[in-house]
């Protein structure tokens, strides 16, 4: 089984060529990675990044079109990924609300983080949302096809990772 080696961006992914010290780094040294695959969001709080396909040929021309480098985006948001559960958000938040809808259409001017940030406040909640806490709470015990199956950016990423392991696709 391979290793997984995360590692993990306190705020937005390096770009230019940050990113390609960085892949190439991850990819040589005394126990160089096999592959690196990039996740970020479309949404970064900046204009960098216009749609998902945008993002991925991006990242992939910061790393210098380097073999084996794998660039993925959550649309728009990793909070995209959590809409699927959306009663469960309702519960934490101690609200009612309209499911927003599909959530890779979700965009700029109201990204699926605002959504879920304002499902808090409006609730009953004592604490406003908190992605490190609260994603957790959101996913603790669930199953993760019904989001795959409704964010096609989700599945491609686990697929990659899937099929960099020898695994079967989803």
């Amino acid at each position: 089984m391979p290793d997984l080696n995360p590692v993990v961006y306190h705020g937005r992914i390096p770009k230019e060529a940050k990113l390609l010290r960085v892949v190439r780094t991850l990819m040589s040294g005394t126990n160089p990675a096999d592959a690196v695959i990039a996740l970020t969001d479309v949404y970064t709080g900046t204009n960098d990044f216009t749609t998902a396909q945008d993002a991925k040929t991006k990242m992939n021309n910061w790393a210098g079109g380097t073999a084996n480098f794998f660039p993925h985006v959550a649309l728009h948001d990793f909070e995209a990924w959590l809409l699927p559960y959306w009663d469960r958000i309702l519960q934490l938040a101690k609200h009612r609300q309209a499911a927003p809808g599909a959530p890779e259409t979700i965009n700029h001017t109201n990204p699926p983080s605002r959504i879920i940030e304002e499902v808090f406040k409006r609730g009953g909640c004592r604490d406003n949302y908190s992605k490190e806490r609260d994603a957790k709470r959101i996913l603790s015990g669930q199953d993760l096809a019904p989001s795959i199956n409704s964010c096609p950016e989700l599945k491609a990423f686990v697929n990659r990772i899937l099929g960099l392991c020898g695994g079967q696709l989803i």
